[in-house]
């Protein structure tokens, strides 16, 4: 079979593999098991790989390199308007020659895959939105685009939609998924952790502001300053950076907040496995993995209720559910004391801490690696 990949994401090639974003290639390494070719239309830059970058384990695989666009200003919208027409025809002739097409979304690469698809209504087809599905949530155009196109059983035909959480009023072709991190092997006892020793918090994510790692900076910031002996490490890389090193240096953090970077997989999760919380204050989110990462190894999760994270948390029964709204709004410094309040309670009832830990691991260890691959050969048999 000939499976068709088209996404925005950026590729490496180097010593002869083509690399990119580890969460990504190791979820496409399980399709790669039951195709004999990939055909790739994606951006691919001139650079080495990084930390959080692997290869793939398809052996076959065709490069269609394209340029990547983007509509954030008058300049980028016209350079865009000139690329388009070449990276549709790439797009086109991949699908021509596929047996099955899979979209990755949302993206501006995955709103043209959206509308060029609709010329192979007879192909098999999948799309991963990686994004909130959330008809309520405020998105950009292009993203409102792609899920009305996907939804559309008219213009998008024989195609399966995978996405995160369930939603009312979806489509017949809309099907609830998730992804996975870890196998059934990974599945060694979580570490015992004491809440009378040293508290750690762990925050893994980009360093942008859609993440808001500046609000987790601020809720350990309060506990410390309360007389909590706590720590926060962060993983990931971003232009939030500065402004991270810049609140550190101003409140006298630095013996407990430390910027690790990006991080291969083993050591974040050697961070997961010593660490009481993971912590997300995102404003949107598909299936954010770093959640679903840290309760595999009994992290008790704080993250903010968007998408299908109230889903992942039971609603509160195996996390804390932040009070930061989907926008910075003006009360944010009381949604924070309050949010402080309930990290404090839990921090001090050790058998509720307890108890959300272990229904944090066993809810995110149903979801492993081999229930992904049983899910994703049933939809290529279909």
């Amino acid at each position: 079979m000939k499976f068709a990949i088209i996404t925005q994401v950026s590729h490496v090639f180097q010593k002869g593999n083509y690399f990119a974003y580890a969460p990504y290639v190791r979820e496409m390494n399980v399709w790669s098991k039951y195709v004999g070719e990939f055909i790739i239309v994606a951006p691919l830059l001139r650079a080495s790989s990084t930390a959080i970058d692997i290869p793939y384990n398809q052996e076959n695989i065709k490069f269609s390199q394209i340029d990547s666009i983007n509509l954030l200003g008058f300049k980028s919208i016209f350079n865009a308007i000139l690329k388009i027409p070449k990276i549709s025809w790439q797009i086109f002739k991949a699908m021509w020659k596929a047996d099955h097409i899979h979209l990755r979304c949302p993206g501006n690469i995955g709103l043209l895959g959206c509308l060029i698809q609709v010329l192979f209504p007879g192909k098999p087809k999948t799309a991963k939105y990686a994004g909130n599905w959330d008809p309520k949530a405020k998105q950009p155009w292009s993203y409102r685009l792609q899920k009305w196109i996907l939804s559309n059983t008219f213009l998008t035909r024989n195609m399966q939609v995978l996405v995160y959480g369930e939603w009312e009023g979806s489509t017949k072709n809309i099907k609830p998924f998730f992804t996975a991190t870890y196998s059934e092997e990974d599945k060694m006892p979580i570490k015992a952790l004491d809440l009378k020793e040293k508290i750690n918090f762990v925050f893994v994510g980009a360093l942008a502001s859609g993440k808001n790692p500046m609000y987790a900076m601020q809720l350990l910031d309060i506990l410390y300053k309360k007389g909590y002996n706590v720590s926060l490490n962060f993983y990931g890389e971003g232009i939030e950076r500065k402004n991270l090193e810049s609140y550190i240096a101003s409140n006298g953090l630095e013996k407990i907040v430390q910027l690790k970077g990006n991080q291969s997989q083993k050591v974040v999760t050697e961070a997961y496995q010593n660490s009481h919380f993971v912590i997300l204050p995102s404003q949107s989110e598909g299936w954010p993995k770093a959640l679903a990462e840290g309760m595999f190894w009994g992290c008790v999760p704080i993250a903010t209720p968007v998408s299908c994270v109230p889903f992942m948390l039971d609603f509160g029964e195996r996390g804390v559910l932040l009070q930061m709204t989907r926008e910075l709004c003006s009360n944010w410094r009381s949604n924070l004391e309050q949010d402080v309040c309930k990290v404090e309670e839990l921090i001090n009832d050790k058998v509720d801490y307890d108890t959300k830990r272990r229904k944090a691991s066993d809810w995110s260890r149903k979801y492993t690696l081999e229930v992904f691959e049983s899910a994703i050969k049933k939809m290529l048999e279909q």
